[in-house]
C-alpha cells in the first residue's frame, strides 16, 4: 500500500491550522459532499465493535452460574442454535482482527471498544473512528461524535446477517487494505450527512439518558433504569421536580430519527405540536417520528410506504368515483406505488426534517392537519404519562406531561463519513 506524505495541516474553509492527528484533512466549507484534495491517514483510530448475539446471550446468564453446556440447551429450547451463534459470532470476531490487523501494518496506533465501552473519552482520543458491525453500532458511534471534523467509518463485520446500509461496500470486510489505500491516495468522497439535535426545556426534566443498546431492556426494567437516574439527579440538586426555563441541548446527536411515544405500545400518546413555528395542535397517535435524510430510508420508509395492494384499491375506487379509465394493470400499479415511496427519501445531506404521526387520532378534540411532512423545525410539548423520547433507537430520554423538546438541524452537527465506490 503506498504511503501517504505527512503533512500536518487541517483545511477549516479558507484557512489553515496545525494539527498533530490527521495527515491532512479537506473540510469543504459550504459543501455536504466533496473530493478530498488528498488522501487521509490518521494516526490514531478507536475501533468500536458490536456486541454479537452470542457474547449477549452468555452476558445474560452469566449472574446465574450457568456453564456453556447449560446455555446451549437454553438456546435449544428457545428454538435458537448454539452452533450458529458461535458461528456468526466468530466471523464477526475474524472480521474485526482484519481490519484491527490492517491499521496497525500501516503505522496507525489502534484502540479496540466494545459497545459498552464506547464514550466521550475514547471519541476525544480518536483521530478518526471505525464503527465495526452492522447499521446500529454506526447509529451509537455517530450518537457521540459531535465534532463535525472528527470522520467515521463504517465497516459490516457480518454482511450475511447485517444490510449495513450505512457501511462501506461489503466487499471491503475482506478487502480492508484496498479500502485504505483508496483513502491514502484520496480515491473517495466526503459526505456530510445532517443530524438532529434536541433541545429540553419545562417541567420534570430529566437530560441523563438510558443506553438501550446493551441492556435489551425489558417496559419494567426501562422504566425502573429512567426512575433511577431521576431520583439521583433529583437529589443532587436538592429538587424535587426541575425545570428548565431555558433551552438544555442535549448531548447527543440523531443520524435516523428520534421517536416520541408511551413507553407501553398499546397507550395511546398524548401531546401537542408545532411545525416550523406554527400553531399548537393537540394530537394523539402511537406516536412521532422525525427522521433524517440519512433516516428516510429506514424506519420512516416503513411507516409510510404504500403496498401494491392498496394503490390498486384506491385507483379502482378513484375509477368508479370519476368515470375515468385508469390502467389497472400490474406495471402501473407497481409504477405508481414505486414513485409514491422514492418520493419519502430524499438525500442525507439535505438540511430538513421529515416528521410522520403514526395511527393519528382524529375526533372533535384531536386532530392531524398533516400526517406527514417536511420541516426545518418541530416544537413537541408532552402530555403523556410514561413516555420517552429514543435517538436512533438506542437512547431513551424521559419525556412526559410538561417537558418540551426542540427538534432542529445545525450546519455543526454534521457527520463526516466516506463515500467508496464498490
Amino acid at each position: 500500500m503506498a504511503r501517504c506524505p505527512v503533512v500536518n495541516l487541517l483545511w477549516f474553509g479558507n484557512r489553515m491550522a496545525r494539527t498533530g492527528f490527521l495527515r491532512p484533512l479537506h473540510t469543504a466549507a459550504g459543501t455536504s459532499s466533496s473530493e478530498p484534495r488528498t488522501g487521509f491517514k490518521p494516526d490514531k483510530v478507536a475501533v468500536v465493535t458490536k456486541t454479537t448475539r452470542y457474547e449477549f446471550e452468555q452476558q445474560r446468564y452469566r449472574y446465574a452460574g450457568l456453564s456453556e453446556e447449560d446455555l446451549k440447551q437454553l438456546l435449544a429450547m428457545k428454538g435458537s442454535s448454539y452452533s450458529g451463534l458461535l458461528e456468526r459470532h466468530n466471523i464477526h470476531t475474524s472480521n474485526v482482527e482484519h481490519i484491527v490487523q490492517s491499521l496497525q501494518r500501516e503505522g496507525i496506533e489502534v484502540r479496540v471498544v466494545k459497545r459498552g465501552e464506547y464514550d466521550e473519552e475514547v471519541v476525544r482520543w480518536a483521530d478518526a473512528i471505525i464503527s465495526a458491525g452492522g447499521d446500529g453500532t454506526m447509529l451509537l458511534v455517530a450518537s457521540k461524535v459531535l465534532n463535525k471534523d472528527k470522520p467515521v467509518v463504517g465497516v459490516n463485520t457480518d454482511p450475511e446477517r447485517s444490510e449495513g446500509h450505512l457501511c462501506l461496500p461489503v466487499r471491503y470486510t475482506h478487502a480492508f487494505p484496498e479500502a485504505l489505500d483508496r483513502l491514502c491516495r484520496g480515491e473517495f468522497r466526503w459526505l456530510w450527512r445532517h443530524r438532529i439535535r434536541l433541545h429540553l426545556e419545562g417541567t420534570g426534566i430529566n437530560p441523563t439518558p438510558v443506553d438501550l443498546h446493551e441492556q435489551q431492556l425489558s417496559l419494567e426494567q426501562h422504566n425502573r433504569a429512567h426512575r433511577i437516574t431521576t431520583l439521583d439527579r433529583q437529589q443532587s440538586a436538592g429538587a424535587l421536580h426541575q425545570t428548565y426555563s431555558k433551552p438544555s441541548l442535549l448531548p447527543v446527536r440523531s443520524l435516523n430519527e428520534i421517536f416520541i411515544g408511551e413507553s407501553l405500545s398499546s397507550r395511546a400518546s398524548y401531546y401537542e405540536i408545532s411545525v416550523d413555528g406554527g400553531p399548537w395542535e393537540k394530537q394523539k397517535s402511537s406516536g412521532l417520528s422525525i427522521c433524517t435524510g440519512t433516516g428516510s430510508k429506514a424506519w420512516s420508509y416503513n411507516i409510510n410506504k404504500l403496498a401494491e395492494q392498496s394503490v390498486e384499491e384506491v385507483l379502482r375506487i378513484g375509477a368508479s368515483q370519476t368515470g375515468l379509465q385508469v390502467p389497472l394493470s400490474r406495471e402501473f400499479i407497481e409504477k405508481v406505488t414505486d414513485q409514491y415511496n422514492e418520493s419519502l427519501v430524499f438525500g442525507p445531506d439535505e438540511r430538513r426534517l421529515f416528521y410522520s404521526v403514526r395511527e393519528p387520532i382524529s375526533n372533535r378534540v384531536f386532530s392531524s392537519s398533516r400526517q406527514r411532512g417536511f420541516a426545518s423545525k418541530v416544537c413537541v410539548r408532552s402530555r403523556c404519562w410514561d413516555a420517552c423520547m429514543v435517538v436512533d433507537g438506542g437512547t431513551s430520554f424521559e419525556f412526559n406531561d410538561g417537558a418540551i423538546a426542540t427538534v432542529s438541524m445545525s450546519e455543526e452537527d454534521q457527520l463526516r463519513t466516506v463515500l467508496l465506490e464498490n
